[in-house]
């Protein structure tokens, strides 16, 4: 069976974006100039390597995730290429109860289709499927989603050193972790690796 795992950047008092979501206090935030050190670019792009199908939100494909990474995908001098060229040819799924298939946006999205059912079922179809593992990077309340229903199996923590005081959380109720890797990069990031533990 195939892994889903989480990959988040947070604060270090547990945020994933402030009050008004957003998130300019991260040392990158997707922007054209790649702030993390190299060994953080690397991690990142062999987290990125192990997957072949993206998990996203509704409202996270409508705010641009897709069309974004597209378009870095076609600047090949861009030192992000490696890791949009991967998500545009991945597999995408927007989970979602109000989109449908002849939406234009949807039918822009490349390598994208609609999950619109019950989501454990969903994320358990594609689970079983052949191929890499999964992965998600938000938004805030479909990760808290998958989290309460045990559907996440790896989370990958990218810990800003900043604390914001208050704003989005993914964690809404008590979750044990079990602490797989620790690891402090260059730039001042820290990512934590945990898997559920029951």
């Amino acid at each position: 069976m195939r892994k889903l795992k989480l990959q988040v950047q947070m604060s270090v008092d547990g945020y994933i974006a402030d009050t008004n979501g957003k998130t300019d206090w991260m040392l990158w935030n997707w922007g054209e100039v790649w702030t993390w050190d190299d060994v953080l670019k690397k991690y990142f792009n062999d987290l990125t390597a192990s997957v072949d199908c993206v998990l996203l939100s509704r409202k996270m494909a409508e705010e641009g995730f897709i069309a974004h990474w597209a378009k870095v995908a076609e600047k090949l001098d861009s030192p992000q290429s490696a890791f949009a060229r991967k998500i545009t040819s991945a597999e995408k799924v927007v989970f979602t109860k109000t989109l449908h298939s002849s939406d234009q946006a949807v039918s822009e999205w490349k390598n994208t289709v609609l999950a619109k059912g019950d989501l454990a079922e969903e994320v358990n179809l594609l689970k079983n499927r052949k191929g890499k593992d999964l992965i998600v990077y938000g938004g805030a309340s479909f990760v808290s989603a998958l989290l309460k229903q045990n559907l996440i199996d790896e989370l990958e923590l990218f810990i800003n050193p900043v604390a914001i005081g208050n704003g989005m959380k993914i964690f809404n109720e008590t979750t044990k972790l079990k602490l797989l890797n620790a690891q402090l990069f260059a730039c001042g990031i820290t990512v934590l690796k945990y898997e559920r533990s029951e």
